[in-house]
């Protein structure tokens, strides 16, 4: 039977070792400093927003196309996992359009969220563009289409859950190597066959890896809990700065709503910006004003302030084998601002590299 290690217990690990504990005679064991239920700067996971907001260009979008059927399942089917229908609308400013300088989308690796004709029009339901009736001020386009936000506080303890009814094992270690991961498997005499590494931000400190392509991109957020009026909306850029984005979810069961925020490329900073806080809300309560009854920021009920770093990588995702010290590693990291949305996708992947490495049948990929 093989023994695998999955090192990081963010979306990423969690979903690559329920993927992989579902292979029949795998053993799988996740090792990570953070734990589900962690609030700490470097783990990422529960800082999200989160929810499905296709953001790859075509050619690269095999791991949102992948993961959107099960994230829509689990809404439809799961009300326990926490995630919710809402209606997501995407906007595009005219100045972003006729400049071609969209911060966001640079940001986020020149995707395609907000392509004037997008990929995702065929894969995202009731998908309609917004006619310019319905567009606010200074918007040249816009679309929208059912999507789902997930509430990351509860999310994340299912995968746990899911994980243990299989099997896996959890540990918690600080890995100074790579390689140490292979000794800390199930049967702590056995060497584990393959190790995935799902380490995120960490992955450009951890020995035997030390990616330098990867860098943080911090966002800072502001939960309260007013309400949204059912639209969880994007814009492309905002008036702030280059660096600053805008966008309202409302996450479920209670999870409250999350207003954004920033994209600030190389900035380890823990600490929420006041300022940026203040302008995050105007922004939020200008775009939805049922947030307050149209009372303004005052008005808005402020759970908490946060800040947390996006894995972002210059070249995008690592999704590949490498053998380090005489043990199989295969890399799952770097996807910025998308493991949500792509964690099904890119878990799979991992999926048919460890069959690979393990020698077993091959067998078409299911969710």
């Amino acid at each position: 039977m093989p023994n695998i290690v999955v090192v990081g217990a963010g979306v990423s690990g969690l979903t690559c070792a329920l993927l992989l504990s579902k292979q029949k005679g795998n053993n799988v064991t996740v090792v990570a400093k953070h734990m589900p239920g962690d609030y700490d700067i470097g783990y990422t996971s529960p800082w999200a927003g989160a929810n499905m907001l296709p953001m790859a260009l075509d050619r690269d979008s095999r791991w949102e196309r992948r993961t959107w059927p099960e994230l829509r399942r689990l809404a439809d089917e799961v009300p326990e996992a926490g995630l919710h229908f809402q209606t997501a609308r995407v906007l595009r400013r005219v100045a972003d359009v006729e400049t071609a300088t969209n911060a966001v989308r640079g940001a986020l690796g020149d995707g395609g969220l907000f392509d004037l004709s997008p990929w995702y029009r065929t894969l995202m339901p009731d998908f309609r563009s917004l006619p310019p009736a319905e567009l606010p001020a200074g918007m040249h386009s816009g679309c929208e289409f059912t999507s789902v936000c997930i509430n990351t506080a509860v999310y994340l303890p299912w995968l746990v859950g899911q994980c243990a009814r299989r099997g896996v094992r959890f540990r918690r270690a600080v890995l100074g190597h790579v390689s140490e991961a292979a000794g800390m498997s199930r049967h702590s005499t056995e060497r584990a066959d393959v190790v995935v590494n799902a380490t995120g931000l960490l992955a450009c400190r951890l020995g035997g890896v030390m990616d330098g392509k990867v860098y943080p991109a911090r966002g800072q957020i502001v939960v309260v809990r007013n309400e949204a009026d059912g639209i969880m909306s994007t814009t492309s850029g905002c008036e702030d700065g280059a660096d600053e984005v805008v966008y309202v979810m409302q996450r479920a069961l209670g999870g409250a709503t999350v207003l954004g925020g920033t994209y600030q490329r190389g900035n380890w900073d823990p600490n929420p910006d006041p300022n940026v806080a203040l302008r995050i809300m105007k922004r939020a309560v200008e775009t939805h004003p049922a947030l307050t009854d149209g009372k303004g920021v005052e008005a808005l009920d402020i759970i908490r302030h946060g800040v947390g770093l996006r894995p972002a990588r210059e070249g995008g995702v690592r999704i590949e084998k490498e053998m380090i010290d005489g043990t199989w590693v295969v890399h799952n990291y770097g996807h910025a601002g998308w493991g949500y949305q792509g964690s099904y996708g890119c878990a799979e992947r991992v999926v048919e590299l460890v069959e690979g490495i393990v020698g077993g049948t091959k067998r078409e990929s299911k969710l």
